[in-house]
């Protein structure tokens, strides 16, 4: 009896709260989530009285799951939040508790503790809580949080700061449900998206959303057409505001990748206000990914990452099929894991993006891809943040100055698709053969460096269809029109495109390749339209393009597989991706690949 808090039960049940109350569990009851996840409500005792309006927050619900709540254990009652239902009722959503007694040492039920009644005619016992409700606290589903923030700031004060106009108290986002009404949040914007329009049967109309974070947990946040007009020229990334008013409902993960079961609407009652006094509210909450526990993601998983530039490519601008030209660049990222891997950035994100002094960049929100192994794309959701001011930054740039500059580690990214300029893996072609790479289930990737010894400049250009996302070779109807039969129609020209067959050699061995479109004009010094110009026109000067392209020295980024043609199976190299030497660098992985071999 002594050693729990006699009297936290009925200052819980009266909303006066109790800092640290010592408890005793009495009972512990799973109850369906419906369209949410599970929740687990509780019976608590102070050896006084006992109450069952207790809820534990979705991101304990490993402490019911994996037993270590279970009846008669002692707890503390490190940080809760009493929520007020539309019917008068009160439940207690528990945000952190610690064990501090397990069961099997104190032998039973403490004291003779009874229900505890707040006077309501219903009788002595709170009335239940529907079994068939959405749940009452918004978390993470699928992540097992072992602690409910990851703060990279101060930690909040216990005493809950007042709102502007002093009518009710700041709760936290975690304790955000459809029941209530009146509520406060105060929280940072984290991200901010441009003002997104569009137009159909129903009508016209306009949104943004933007990202919130307090100590407890994050949210979404959604505006629609007025709420655009009123609110999105005072939201600025970074500062913090008091938010009233919003309504919620289930979260579309479809179409967030925030860590929360509910998201917020903006209405004509909403109401943010700015906060001056915002040094307590985290920048950012993020639950960090080893680089090198990406291979154990599922295919479009939504992950943060950080780790060191290694490389940047510059931009590139693609034509998306709805004729909208996009701006693109590529990072490759390497934490201490000593695993890289690549993260494409869009848009504007694309275009500011300077990777000069080789900075650690944090991404929240990026979705993995499996496409040639692993690799990262920044999505309109995506928060990404440079040398970031969070203790695991520190940590990666004193690992990466100290001992990670001269590592050259393992991508986990095979390929790159379009101008990726990624090079990893280095072999020797001799390498290739010894290692037997391409032989496995998969294709095998490789860089080498290695200087063209032939060309074979017959049948390496053909005519093809002209449409923009079709490659397919035309037949030549003697009519003046070309025909494509993959998309059924005739065209009255063509492209010209490339399919080269070089054969490569370095110091050790040799390798026939075939190189498409982009890499075979990057080892020509021309493009394909001109050269199948020239040979019609000019077949000698056509000739002295092929004659001098040979022995040229290039980086290449080669592909090969094991394939089996009229029964015979052979290794197929394809040139992916190729570029010059770059002789610093090229002599910097020397000296560094050096410095191994001495250091053995």
């Amino acid at each position: 009896m002594a050693n729990l808090s006699a009297g936290a039960i009925e200052a819980l049940a009266n909303g006066s709260g109790w800092n640290e109350a010592v408890l005793q569990l009495v009972n512990i009851r799973k109850i369906d989530g419906g369209s949410g996840p599970s929740r687990f409500r509780v019976m608590m005792s102070d050896g006084r009285h006992t109450l069952s309006s207790f809820m534990l927050s979705t991101q304990l619900n490993y402490m019911a799951e994996e037993n270590i709540l279970v009846p008669n254990c002692v707890c503390v009652l490190k940080r809760q939040v009493t929520n007020m239902l539309k019917d008068g009722r009160r439940v207690v959503i528990i945000l952190e508790i610690q064990v501090i007694k397990p069961a099997e040492e104190v032998g039973g039920k403490i004291g003779d503790p009874t229900p505890y009644s707040d006077g309501q005619s219903k009788g002595p016992q709170p009335a239940p809580v529907p079994e068939n409700r959405p749940p009452l606290q918004p978390q993470n589903r699928n992540e097992v949080v072992r602690n409910l923030k990851r703060d990279f700031s101060k930690k909040a004060p216990s005493a809950l700061p007042d709102t502007p106009g002093g009518s009710s108290k700041v709760v936290p986002i975690a304790s955000l449900n459809p029941y209530q009404s009146k509520w406060t949040i105060r929280a940072r914007v984290t991200n901010k998206s441009s003002i997104r329009t569009w137009s159909n049967a129903r009508g016209d109309g306009k949104l943004f959303s933007m990202e919130i974070v307090d100590e407890s947990g994050e949210i979404r946040v959604t505006g629609f057409n007025q709420e655009v007009d009123k609110f999105y020229s005072l939201i600025e990334v970074g500062k913090v505001y008091y938010v009233s008013k919003g309504s919620l409902k289930i979260a579309n993960k479809q179409y967030t990748s925030v860590k929360n079961d509910y998201e917020m609407t903006l209405n004509g009652e909403s109401t943010i206000i700015p906060c001056e006094d915002s040094c307590d509210v985290p920048m950012v909450q993020c639950d960090f990914v080893s680089i090198g526990d990406l291979e154990n993601r599922d295919k479009d998983a939504i992950v943060d990452v950080i780790g060191v530039c290694k490389s940047v490519d510059e931009v590139t601008r693609l034509t998306t099929k709805s004729n909208r030209e996009v701006s693109k660049r590529t990072l490759s990222l390497m934490d201490m894991s000593g695993k890289l891997v690549t993260l494409t950035l869009w848009g504007e994100e694309a275009e500011k993006f300077d990777g000069s002094g080789q900075p650690i960049v944090a991404i929240k929100g990026a979705k993995l891809s499996d496409f040639g192994g692993r690799s990262l794309s920044a999505s309109f959701s995506s928060t990404m943040m440079i040398n970031p001011d969070i203790p695991e930054a520190y940590k990666l740039r004193g690992w990466f100055d100290k001992e990670g500059h001269s590592m050259e580690g393992q991508s986990l990214t095979e390929a790159k698709g379009g101008s990726g300029r990624l090079m990893e893996n280095w072999k020797s072609l001799a390498d290739v053969k010894s290692e037997h790479l391409g032989h496995g289930d998969k294709a095998d990737y490789y860089s080498c460096i290695a200087t063209i010894v032939f060309l074979r400049k017959e049948n390496c250009l053909y005519q093809a269809c002209p449409s923009q996302d079709c490659n397919k070779k035309v037949v030549d109807q003697q009519n003046g029109m070309f025909r494509c039969e993959k998309c059924d129609k005739e065209f009255p020209n063509f492209k010209y495109r490339l399919i080269l067959s070089a054969n490569i050699a370095d110091y050790g061995d040799n390798q026939w390749v075939t190189c498409f479109q982009e890499s075979a004009e990057a080892i020509l010094g021309q493009n394909a339209a001109y050269l199948g110009q020239l040979k019609d026109s000019n077949e000698s000067a056509f000739d002295e393009i092929f004659q001098q392209a040979n022995f040229n020295t290039f980086i290449f980024r080669n592909r090969v597989k094991l394939e089996t043609y009229n029964d015979e199976s052979r290794i197929k190299a394809t040139v992916m991706d190729v570029k010059p030497v770059d002789h610093r660098e090229y002599c910097k992985r020397l000296i560094m690949n050096i410095r191994k071999l001495g250091a053995k």
